[in-house]
């Protein structure tokens, strides 16, 4: 079964690889979906995958790349498209 979910991940998560490093992890759990960075300093992932690769995404997403530092994860419940066919970085 499909889920979606989308991220708000807080931190010291811009300017440190954070985009290129959940692109790497929605690979390893082939998740699809995007990651942007925000204007305020902020990022946002949208993710689609089953509940157990969601859950291991999202494991990833709040332990960050080494020179990043997330202090927090805000998740929210989507409703699942089947719009993504890879998982983006949009700019």
């Amino acid at each position: 079964m499909q889920v979606a979910r989308k991220f708000t991940i807080d931190g010291q998560v811009q300017g440190v690889g954070y985009r290129f490093f959940a692109q790497r992890v929605a690979a390893r759990h082939q998740v699809t979906g995007y990651v942007r960075n925000l204007a305020d300093g902020r990022v946002e992932v949208v993710a689609e995958g089953t509940r157990e690769s969601i859950e291991g995404f999202k494991h990833d997403l709040a332990a960050g790349p080494d020179y990043g530092r997330v202090e927090h994860v805000e998740e929210l419940n989507l409703e699942p498209t089947g719009a993504y066919k890879s998982f983006l970085i949009e700019r």
